[in-house]
């Protein structure tokens, strides 16, 4: 294996360990504490699961992989903070996009070879990729893992709440 494939593959297992900790999580929080807020005042755990899908969307276009799977969700939870937009998808809605969404993930990110992952992405211009070539896609998969850590660390709050 060479030394692109072995990093390449380092940065795909932190990813794919972190959807599964979140498909776990998902798999034990009822739609009740779901819809619990993490904290007094803060995001609500629905909010950040869709938060999750759109920014997880948006890197379809990051990445060169096609287009949004979801766009309606750009609205509600990137342009705005939770509870501003009074209808949103529920729970149940919700769970089936991740699910769908994170298949389609998979299936695009398999058929990258391993050198594609240094291209640059999309919101980078090809004279800006000279001089920062770091500005790959993945990096863009290191920066949404980080990313969806932090939700997944407060979404676990949820959970805890009623195993106090």
């Amino acid at each position: 294996m060479s030394n692109t494939e072995i990093i390449v593959k380092m940065v795909l297992d932190r990813w794919n360990a972190s959807i599964s900790a979140m498909d776990n999580l998902l798999q034990k929080l009822s739609d009740e504490e779901i819809q619990m807020e993490i904290a007094p005042g803060k995001n609500r755990g629905i909010y950040l699961l869709g938060h999750l899908i759109a920014v997880h969307d948006a890197m379809l276009i990051l990445l060169d992989m096609g287009e949004e799977m979801f766009p309606e969700l750009k609205d509600i939870f990137l342009t705005n903070p939770d509870h501003a937009v009074a209808k949103i998808p529920d729970t149940k809605e919700l769970r089936s996009y991740w699910k769908k969404q994170c298949d389609e993930l998979n299936v695009k990110f398999k058929q990258l070879q391993p050198e594609h992952w240094f291209a640059k992405h999309t919101a980078v211009s090809s004279e800006e990729f000279i001089n920062e070539p770091h500005r790959n896609k993945l990096n863009i998969i290191l920066t949404r893992t980080t990313h969806l850590q932090y939700h997944l660390g407060q979404l676990k709050l949820l959970g805890n709440r009623n195993k106090s």
